[in-house]
């Protein structure tokens, strides 16, 4: 597989396994649209709190630049060490989000940029943001190690997927907000898959930099 194949391959698997938690974040958020907090600063506050996420990652990157690529896998252990941790304390996470709601009212505009503009300096549009900042600590656990290794290609790569995948999951938590049934069953089982998906991260990373090969037996 190319390099630039891996970042694809990596990107989406990354994403998906550090945002399960996020789509029942988003559920709640959408629950609660209403006159004053609009689809818009759920979809700006994610980009916002999901860019503060990745500028606090990118010191792995430029680790990665300076560090034998064969040492930089060793980050591997971090996503390993979180999956191994969840199945052994089998910890559901507790997920905590403060009402959105509130009487704060910004007014709006006809014209289309004015309000986009707005919208991003709307209260509710930060609260968002914390809160997905707040969530996103394992995040940086897992992109250190996911951006170290890679050279700028790669990592454009890997951040497109990125932000492209926070629009999908935004469609996606607000569609299942619409089907309780389904929004039920992620809920329930779809952190239980997230461990095993993090083991397989680790493991993938440690493999693709080539780290396997400082073991004395695989070495000689």
């Amino acid at each position: 597989m190319s390099q630039l194949g891996t970042a694809f391959s990596e990107g989406i698997i990354a994403f998906i396994a550090t945002n399960i938690d996020d789509i029942i974040i988003l559920l709640i958020f959408f629950s609660q649209i209403d006159a004053n907090f609009r689809r818009r600063h759920i979809l700006l506050g994610q980009y916002l709190g999901f860019s503060a996420i990745i500028i606090a990652s990118l010191p792995g990157f430029f680790g990665g630049l300076v560090i034998q690529r064969e040492w930089i896998g060793l980050l591997g252990l971090l996503p390993i060490g979180i999956g191994i941790h969840h199945l052994v304390y089998k910890e559901e996470d507790t997920i905590t989000v403060q009402t959105v709601s509130s009487d704060f009212n910004q007014p709006t505009s006809t014209n289309p940029v004015l309000s986009f503009i707005l919208s991003i300096l709307h209260l509710q549009t930060y609260k968002v943001a914390a809160v997905t900042i707040a969530n996103g600590g394992d995040n940086i656990s897992i992109y250190i190690p996911l951006f170290a290794g890679h050279d700028l290609a790669s990592l454009g790569v890997i951040l497109s997927i990125f932000f492209i995948m926070v629009g999908v999951w935004c469609a996606i938590a607000y569609f299942l907000s619409r089907q309780h049934t389904i929004a039920n069953i992620l809920s329930r089982y779809g952190n239980a898959v997230v461990p095993f998906v993090l083991i397989g991260l680790g493991l993938f990373i440690m493999y693709e930099r080539g780290t396997f090969t400082l073991l004395p037996w695989i070495r000689s």
